[in-house]
């Protein structure tokens, strides 16, 4: 393990004054139940999850100074998901150095997404305890690297809809797309819609989900998925 912290500290660009807060921030919660006693990841995560909004809420105001509070918050929450910080995990080597229990190992924990955002997130805690929100700022901006670049690909994947207009745009024109409501379940409160989207007369896809919007997404992304398969044969 100390070659593996040893690699991590090296690839974040920061030596730890006290280790054991880094060997901490590696400890998954099933390890500690194997080994009563031992302090998991838990705690660090939930500080190292409030230090990356302020930072990141800090940069894209600074960034985008022109923004407005919504879309300051979309990008933001882009930057923070489980994908994104699972990828960032990988990048630094986290993934490497966790502590897992055996069943966890066995059942691929060291590359569930979920394991690794948040190990990300608790050893961004461990920094900011170690040192303070200057060097914390330093670090964690460097690993992300050009928030806007992130971004452009980040909101690109996050809007298929937008992606399946431009697509179709230059050879049916604006209105050629179309989506309908093809199924309902659930109660009021909780619908869950079946949306089919149509290219004029032609099914595209379909996609279920809550609201309605997301299930629109949803056939949108299957769009996509038939137009590159035909382009592709």
């Amino acid at each position: 393990m100390s070659d593996l912290v040893a690699a991590l500290q090296s690839r974040l660009g920061y030596t730890f004054r006290q280790p054991t807060l880094l060997e901490m921030a590696l400890t998954h919660s099933s390890y500690s139940v194997e080994r009563p006693g031992s302090e998991n990841n838990q705690r660090l995560e939930f500080l190292g999850d409030a230090v990356l909004q302020i930072l990141l809420a800090e940069a894209l105001y600074q960034l985008f100074p022109h923004d407005r509070e919504g879309l300051l918050s979309k990008r933001r929450s882009l930057l923070v998901n489980q994908n994104f910080l699972s990828g960032l995990s990988r990048q630094v080597g986290i993934d490497a150095g966790l502590k897992l229990c055996k069943s966890e190992e066995k059942t691929g924990g060291r590359e569930r997404t979920s394991v690794l955002g948040d190990a990300f997130e608790a050893v961004v805690g461990a920094l900011y305890l170690d040192s303070d929100l200057d060097i914390t700022r330093r670090v964690v901006l460097g690993i992300y690297g050009d928030l806007s670049t992130h971004l452009a690909a980040s909101e690109e994947a996050d809007n298929p809809k937008g992606r399946l207009q431009e697509r179709v745009q230059p050879v049916y024109g604006n209105n050629a797309l179309r989506y309908d409501v093809t199924g309902l379940e659930g109660e009021d409160h909780a619908r869950v819609f079946e949306v089919a989207v149509y290219l004029n007369d032609r099914l595209l896809g379909r996609g279920r989900g809550t609201p309605r919007k997301v299930a629109e997404e949803a056939a949108a992304r299957i769009a996509l998925e038939t137009l590159k398969a035909e382009m592709a044969g």
